[in-house]
């Protein structure tokens, strides 16, 4: 397990890369980070929240496809529920609320 500065760290660097592919792709998405919430609003007004919890330390994504939790196991952010990968997920929700495909790479 990360130290709790250790996991607020490479979270940081994993909101900060979900913010940067967007903007470099030009995928029309809106971000606004504050606290321990990442909020990702689609043209059409839909919302993907990826949040940080600390204490758990695992990452969260609620979208309307549903809620899902990730931890960090060997290197790679996977769902608590079947092992999806976090950036799979993501993907797929940012897909969904954009009406195309979208494939930010993984951290």
């Amino acid at each position: 397990m990360m130290t709790e500065s250790e996991f607020i760290r490479r979270t940081e660097e994993l909101f900060n890369h979900i913010e940067d592919q967007i903007d470099e792709n030009g995928w029309d998405f809106d971000c606004q980070f504050v606290g321990n919430v990442l909020t990702i609003e689609a043209g059409d007004g839909t919302q993907i929240i990826v949040n940080r919890h600390t204490p758990n330390q695992e990452l969260w994504i609620a979208a309307k496809s549903g809620g899902y939790h990730f931890t960090e196991k060997e290197g790679q952010w996977l769902s608590t529920r079947d092992n999806s990968e976090f950036f799979t997920v993501l993907n797929d929700a940012l897909g969904a609320a954009s009406g195309g495909e979208v494939a930010l790479e993984v951290l």
